[in-house]
C-alpha cells in the first residue's frame, strides 16, 4: 500500500471550542501516539486526510516540521449526518513492525443456483506488516452450493500474513434459498391449525 503524505500542525489548543475552529479551518483534530511516546495533538488537512482515510489501514506518512513519521488510523470519527471526519487517533508504526488490524473483505462471484449467501463477517482480523497491509481480502463464492461455508482458515492471505482470528470462525454461509411454495405451505398450515382450534372450540361448548 502506497504511503500517503500529509503536513500536520502541532496544536495547543482543546476542548469542543478549539475542535470548532479548527474544522471551521477545514482541519481536523488528531492525536498521534504509539512506542512508549508521548501523545502528540495535531491538526490535518481536512480535504486530504478525507481522501487519504477512503481506504482501509491507509498508511500515513505524518510530515511534524520537517520530520517525517508512519502512522495507520486507529479510530476515526466522523460526522453521522455529512460524513466529514471530527477527529482521528493515529498510531505510529515503523516498517517492519507487524501490527494486528481488521481488514475488509470483498465477496465476488456467483453461487450455484437457488441458494442464498449470508455473509457472516465482513472484515478478517489478521497479522501483517504495518508496510503492507491489503486494502481487501476478497472472497470467492463462485459455484458454491447450498450447503458450503467458508471459514477463515479458507481465505488466501497475502504473504507474511497470519489470522488474528480463531481458524473455524465462519465468513460466509451458503443455504437453499426459500421458494415461493414455502410461504405458501406455511401459511395453509396455519390456516388448518386455526380451523382445527375453532372446530375444538365449539366441540367443547355443545359438550
Amino acid at each position: 500500500m502506497p504511503e500517503v503524505k500529509l503536513t500536520a500542525e502541532t496544536r495547543t489548543e482543546f476542548g469542543k471550542g478549539a475542535a470548532r475552529r479548527i474544522r471551521r479551518a477545514d482541519k481536523v483534530p488528531a492525536v498521534l501516539y504509539g512506542h512508549g511516546a508521548e501523545p502528540v495533538h495535531i491538526t490535518l488537512p481536512g480535504h486530504e486526510t478525507l481522501l487519504a482515510l477512503r481506504v482501509a489501514n491507509a498508511l500515513l506518512s505524518i510530515d511534524i516540521e520537517g520530520k517525517s513519521q508512519l502512522a495507520l488510523p486507529k479510530q476515526v470519527q466522523r460526522d453521522p449526518i455529512k460524513g466529514l471526519i471530527e477527529h482521528v487517533d493515529l498510531l505510529l508504526v515503523r516498517r517492519g513492525e507487524k501490527v494486528t488490524v481488521d481488514i475488509p473483505l470483498h465477496v465476488e462471484g456467483e453461487a450455484g443456483p437457488d441458494t442464498l449467501v449470508v455473509v457472516e463477517n465482513s472484515t478478517i482480523s489478521i497479522e501483517a506488516e504495518a508496510t503492507h497491509l491489503p486494502q481487501q481480502i476478497v472472497v470467492s463464492i463462485e459455484g458454491l452450493e447450498a450447503g458450503s461455508q467458508i471459514l477463515a482458515k479458507d481465505l488466501e492471505l497475502p504473504e507474511g500474513s497470519v489470522l488474528g482470528v480463531e481458524p473455524d470462525q465462519l465468513i460466509v454461509n451458503i443455504t437453499n434459498a426459500p421458494t415461493q411454495a414455502e410461504p405458501e405451505t406455511a401459511g395453509e398450515e396455519a390456516a388448518e391449525e386455526a380451523s382445527a382450534d375453532a372446530e375444538a372450540e365449539g366441540a367443547a361448548e355443545e359438550s
